[in-house]
């Protein structure tokens, strides 16, 4: 589990299924489509797409579909219809939920949403209800596993962190997400990068300011409603207050 984003979970699952795949790549290109619609097709100078390449390629999307999703977007053909939608709710034990979403039609996905969480122990709040509990930030997810044997020591990744220009730092297993400011993340990746460190993963996230932990059983519960979100083909990420 990466962070706070409760549907990277499928990142961690490298055997997952040709559907589950194929699943990922789909969302992926659609946000691709919505960076390129707000931002342009270049990179360089639209952080948005920028953001959605780095999230893209830690799916293992391949390049040519990377490239095909931004000139279909650039034709106009593909997102001409898509938008963007977030929906606050609560969940079970009580956890504050942000849901992020693309989609082609809102009212259908806040139905299907609603009845996703109706069906789980939540419930859809209203816009402003539970966001103020979180903070927008950048996150660099970097794994211990991945890095060079110099690197491998936590104390030693968490000073070239801090040193890189993070915020705040945050580690659950062999897995270290590195916090920054939004307008500050891809300065302080290029400077990770640049110490030599092999990035897995960059985003946006909603961070909580504060956790809520939980027992076993209604973590389970959580869990299963996240994966029900999960497999709604408009749920991007799913973000929650849950201490993991």
């Amino acid at each position: 589990m990466s962070g706070h984003s409760h549907a990277k979970t499928i990142k961690r699952t490298k055997e997952a299924s040709d559907q589950k795949r194929g699943q990922i790549f789909s969302k992926m290109a659609r946000v691709i489509s919505i960076a390129v619609k707000e931002g342009g097709p270049n990179p360089e100078t639209n952080t948005k797409l920028k953001v959605a390449i780095e999230q893209a390629k830690g799916f293992n999307l391949p390049k040519e579909n990377i490239e095909r999703a931004i000139k279909q977007a650039t034709g106009g053909a593909e997102g001409a219809n898509l938008e963007e939608v977030l929906f606050e709710a609560y969940g079970p034990g009580g956890i504050a939920i942000i849901v992020e979403g693309i989609t082609d039609n809102k009212n259908r996905t806040l139905g299907e949403i609603k009845q996703i969480f109706t069906q789980n122990g939540g419930k859809l709040v209203g816009e402003g209800s539970v966001r103020w509990m979180f903070q927008r930030k950048g996150c660099i997810v970097i794994d211990l596993k991945l890095q060079i044997e110099d690197f491998k020591n936590k104390e030693k990744l968490e000073l070239m962190a801090i040193e890189a220009g993070a915020l705040d730092i945050y580690w659950h297993d062999e897995t270290l997400d590195v916090y920054t400011n939004t307008e500050e993340l891809d300065k302080v990746k290029k400077n990770l990068e640049e110490k030599g460190i092999k990035i897995d993963s960059v985003s946006l996230d909603w961070v909580p300011k504060e956790e809520i932990a939980l027992n076993e059983k209604i973590k389970e519960a959580c869990q299963k409603l996240f994966e029900a979100l999960d497999e709604n083909e408009a749920v991007q990420e799913i973000y929650s207050n849950l201490k993991i």
